[in-house]
């Protein structure tokens, strides 16, 4: 391995070995001690003790009857060939640490409905395992998720399936849109209701660039009903807070409303004669990132994990 050192504007060929053999010949003061305590033949490390003052273009050791006694060259140098030394030898470990998923920085993007009900979860799970991962989530539409795999910005990110030939797609998580009214709603009094009911009420809608809005309006179109009146938001949460104040019935991501529903703040209607209304939620990567390794396989084993 070696140092990333410049004499006269070009790259050192100084070599890790040649770093700790320097160190422990200043050390034992005997090249034939050193050799011993590094498991190499004395040629050998003389050689490199040779090649370490070539490139330095300095004698580091003087060699005397009693032994190798340091120049002030070789004084002035040990604290930098410590410092390089441990340098990399905690850059080894480092290393060590992100293939084994054990450190490092694990860097998502996310897109919005993700991030806030789906990615929780799953990092709740990941950190548990690996509590000294930094985790970084960057958010955005789908498209610009893409884009952030596509810089290098992100490791991985998370959105709906787009495609595209630099991208490796991953599904891992399928949602569902479902019908939401308010509990005191007419709604409820009812077994299941058609589309043609809920086109009668006030729809709320969510975010006009979301993949959702689209999957809602192709479903109402296929079914050849109109809808009569809609409330627009821009985020679910809006959309849930006006559907509990009675103002419209909405179709949300299942994960989003989970809560809700749960604590019966709002409720879930069957239609039907709804088509599927689903969203299939994947992993993108890079592909010519190379096989996943360290942290990223942990995460990604993670969501292979899911449905």
């Amino acid at each position: 391995m070696a140092i990333d050192e410049t004499r006269n504007g070009k790259p050192s060929g100084i070599q890790l070995v040649q770093v700790e053999g320097f160190l422990e010949v200043a050390r034992q003061g005997s090249v034939s001690r050193a050799a011993e305590t590094l498991f190499i033949t004395q040629p050998t490390l003389t050689a490199r003790l040779q090649g370490l003052e070539r490139e330095l273009g300095t004698p580091l050791f003087l060699r005397t009857p009693h032994g190798m006694r340091l120049t002030d060259a070789g004084r002035a140098w040990i604290p930098f060939a410590e410092r390089a030394l441990r340098a990399l030898v905690d850059g080894r470990e480092a290393l060590q640490q992100v293939l084994s998923a054990s450190a490092g920085h694990l860097m998502i993007a996310a897109a919005p409905a993700v991030s806030t009900y789906v990615l929780p979860e799953l990092l709740e799970q990941f950190v548990a395992v690996h509590p000294r991962v930094e985790v970084s989530v960057r958010t955005g539409h789908s498209e610009d998720v893409v884009e952030l795999v596509l810089r290098d910005e992100v490791q991985i990110g998370l959105g709906r399936a787009i495609r595209h030939p630099d991208l490796e797609l991953r599904p891992f998580h399928t949602e569902e849109l479902v019908l939401i009214c308010a509990p005191d709603h007419p709604f409820t009094k009812k077994q299941s209701v058609a589309m043609a009911d809920v086109a009668t009420q006030k729809l709320i809608m969510f975010d006009r660039v979301s993949s959702y809005y689209e999957i809602t309006q192709g479903a109402f179109l296929s079914a050849g009903v109109k809808l009569r009146g809609l409330m627009e938001l821009d985020s679910i949460e809006a959309a849930k807070k006006m559907v509990e104040r009675g103002l419209g019935v909405a179709l949300l991501p299942s994960s989003a409303v989970a809560r809700e529903v749960e604590t019966r703040s709002l409720r879930v209607i069957k239609m039907k004669d709804a088509p599927p209304m689903h969203q299939t939620i994947v992993a993108y990567r890079r592909r010519d990132a190379g096989e996943p390794a360290g942290i990223v396989a942990a995460f990604l084993t993670l969501l292979g994990t899911r449905d």
